[in-house]
């Protein structure tokens, strides 16, 4: 099984900074290698401890972290050989930042429950 860093490594090996893209494609890589189950926890674990280390830990978000992972593997089951390119090119939807907000209201995003641990979705349910 991959680590956080191995992942990390791998996603800023062809980056210049860790930006939106490069979060998507370390999930993606995540989700690849370990499965979603694994990903949830190795994304939101390394994500958390990076949060700390950078001396930001209000940044981490249980709910966001989560959710990135679940949205990114249920389209990649759609199509699960393609490539990173290829699923951005299926669904540009997920280089959007604000995907979340189609799903959750602002505030509950925002809300110590979703920071600390897994929220439901209040405006429309994931797809499955």
């Amino acid at each position: 099984m991959s680590t956080f860093d191995e992942l990390m490594g791998e996603v800023m090996a062809t980056a210049d900074r860790f930006g939106h893209r490069e979060h998507v494609k370390l999930t993606w890589l995540a989700v690849r290698r370990c499965g979603t189950t694994a990903a949830v926890e190795l994304i939101g674990d390394g994500i958390q401890r990076t949060a700390r280390y950078a001396g930001v830990p209000q940044k981490y978000n249980a709910t966001v972290s989560r959710a990135w992972v679940e949205l990114t593997a249920y389209h990649m089951a759609e199509a699960p050989r393609e490539s990173f390119d290829e699923l951005l090119r299926r669904n540009p939807g997920l280089m959007d930042k604000r995907l979340l907000t189609r799903f959750y209201h602002s505030r509950t995003l925002a809300s110590p429950a979703a920071r600390r641990g897994w929220v439901e979705p209040d405006l429309h349910a994931f797809p499955r």
